[in-house]
């Protein structure tokens, strides 16, 4: 596997400062460049797997320090360290390296367990429940309106036909079809009208929400297709880690004497 030039920056550009009485590999134009710096980016480096540790890779990342600091000589040389734009950006970067150090810590000492993460998929199970309906609806503008749909339907008239007159335009054209979806992806009131029915029933009165009037209809009822804990497992350990982090954040701002 070659060594990406794009990947050396990457890995330069999060070498922390090392102690100045390190050995040095080189100096330019007086300033020293440290082994120490080398050994933090080889480090970096075979960590990611991108390459192991040999004498050609440390002096291409020799070369490119060199490099990096004859650049750095010349930029503070023409000014750009002075310029507030730049020192905006520096200062963003600095607090971005510290916070994200706060963060790994608090992390390291608070971590989102297994049990945690068995709760969580529970309640996410618990939510949408054991069961997919495959619904249709008809939305109209008015109580009235609707109940007029529900009369037409007792009287034998198709609901798919008289779902074309819909208010929802998106799925007027295909029957009211909303496709197969658990309970909790439509509004309480809405879900909480269909679960009752059996496969083919109509609601009996018209179901509101903040959209309109609702007719709702159950085409069929099917077993739930959730995903495992195993296949869930990441993304759920990352949302708990977020809401712990967005927690302690806000718990820090409310300690905070804020003008």
């Amino acid at each position: 596997m070659t060594f990406k030039p794009a990947s050396l920056l990457i890995a330069l550009l999060a070498v922390a400062a090392v102690p100045a009485f390190a050995q040095n590999v080189a100096v330019v134009n007086g300033k020293a460049i440290p082994t120490s710096r080398v050994d933090a980016v080889v480090k970096q480096v075979v960590a990611q797997g991108q390459q192991p540790d040999s004498p050609q890779l440390r002096e291409l990342i020799k070369k490119d320090l060199i490099g990096r600091e004859v650049m750095m000589q010349e930029a503070e040389k023409q000014g750009f360290g002075k310029d507030a734009a730049v020192k905006t950006q520096i200062e963003n970067a600095r607090q971005a390296i510290i916070v994200n150090a706060l963060v790994g810590d608090y992390m390291k000492k608070n971590p989102v367990s297994d049990a945690d993460i068995k709760a969580e998929y529970d309640r996410f199970v618990a939510q949408n429940g054991d069961k997919e309906y495959h619904v249709r609806h008809i939305m109209m503008a008015t109580e009235a309106e609707a109940n007029d749909v529900i009369a037409k339907i007792k009287g034998g008239a198709k609901f798919e036909e008289l779902a074309k007159a819909s208010k929802d335009t998106g799925s007027a054209a295909n029957g009211g079809d909303l496709d197969w979806a658990v309970p909790s992806s439509y509004p309480p009131a809405f879900s909480a009208a269909f679960v009752g029915l059996q496969k083919g029933q109509v609601t009996e009165k018209p179901v509101q929400t903040p959209n309109g009037f609702h007719v709702i209809k159950v085409d069929d009822i099917r077993a739930a297709k959730l995903p495992t804990l195993e296949e869930v497992k990441p993304q759920v350990a990352e949302a708990l880690a977020q809401k712990k982090l967005q927690a302690y954040q806000e718990e820090l701002v409310k300690k905070a004497k804020v003008q």
